[in-house]
């Protein structure tokens, strides 16, 4: 029997505020996004880290913008390389997993390094179908595939990944849903990476700052301490934990210059410099 386009969507969108992310990443076509993945096709849905190069700002007036953007993107991809550094052994015969792997970027990077097969799990539709054209463009669809699903219920095999990762996609959904997926998923000693920002309750609940990030992306930003609690309820024991908070900031500071800034820069800046945000990397593994 054949599913349904629309009882297909309703199996993996599970609530009305799942049907939100979804319809915003279905019609979402941010420049920020477009324009920097076009400077070499690698689309990111995530930040930068590290130092830009000042001279940029300098130079010919009708050049800078594009220089800018280059710069952005190299800043991304940047922090991609440090996720997958994260990743431990990963051969070619492994089988990994990006999730919440937008137009796929980081899966295709993960490909590239490690010759494996990569499998990315998004809810947003358009986002599986311009990945997965992608995959086929680049040659690389009979390793690299993109599926539409809950990455709350996968619906993989159990103990099936060498390793599986969150690049800035947890904000939307239960931690302790989130990992124990993860934790089935992966064989044991198989190792989690998760790069995400999360506010400090150290400083008390959500900033103002932090507030109106959650509602320009629709989203949901975790307490720092969920995140250790989900994963030691779910047998992911983290073994890394890297503080990415002043490694951004100069990428916020170039994109609030940029013809590409949509005004959230703002409060990203705010709350990582007034210390109510951070911007973590956590490496676990699966015990």
């Amino acid at each position: 029997m054949t599913m349904t386009s629309s009882h297909a969507t309703a199996k993996v969108l599970r609530t009305q505020y799942q049907e939100s992310v979804a319809e915003y990443w279905n019609t979402e076509k941010d420049p920020v996004n477009i324009k920097l993945g076009e400077v070499d096709g690698l689309f990111h849905h995530h930040y930068g880290i590290g130092d830009y190069d000042p001279s940029v700002l300098e130079g010919p007036a009708e050049t800078r913008d594009q220089r800018i953007i280059e710069e952005m993107h190299r800043l991304e991809t940047a922090q991609a390389d440090v996720l997958l550094d994260h990743l431990g052994a990963v051969t070619p015969d492994d089988r990994i997993m990006d999730t919440g792997s937008g137009r796929g970027g980081t899966s295709f990077m993960a490909n590239q390094r490690f010759g494996c097969h990569v499998d990315g799990v998004t809810i947003s539709e358009k986002q599986v179908a311009f990945a997965n054209e992608q995959a086929e463009q680049r040659g690389v669809s009979d390793k690299v595939r993109f599926h539409f699903r809950n990455m709350l219920d996968t619906g993989f095999a159990s103990g099936s990944l060498r390793a599986s990762w969150n690049n800035e996609s947890t904000m939307y959904v239960d931690l302790f849903e989130l990992f124990a997926e993860h934790a089935r998923l992966l064989e044991y000693g198989g190792r989690y990476v998760t790069i995400t920002g999360c506010y400090n309750d150290v400083t008390g609940g959500r900033s103002k700052a932090v507030s109106r990030i959650d509602e320009h992306y629709t989203c949901n930003i975790h307490a720092r301490s969920q995140y250790f609690k989900a994963m030691t309820a779910n047998n992911l024991v983290p073994i890394s934990v890297v503080d990415l908070t002043g490694p951004t900031i100069p990428y916020w500071e170039l994109r609030a210059r940029s013809s590409v800034a949509t005004g959230i820069e703002e409060p990203f800046l705010t709350a990582y410099k007034e210390g109510s945000f951070h911007y973590l990397l956590i490496a676990a593994d699966r015990v």
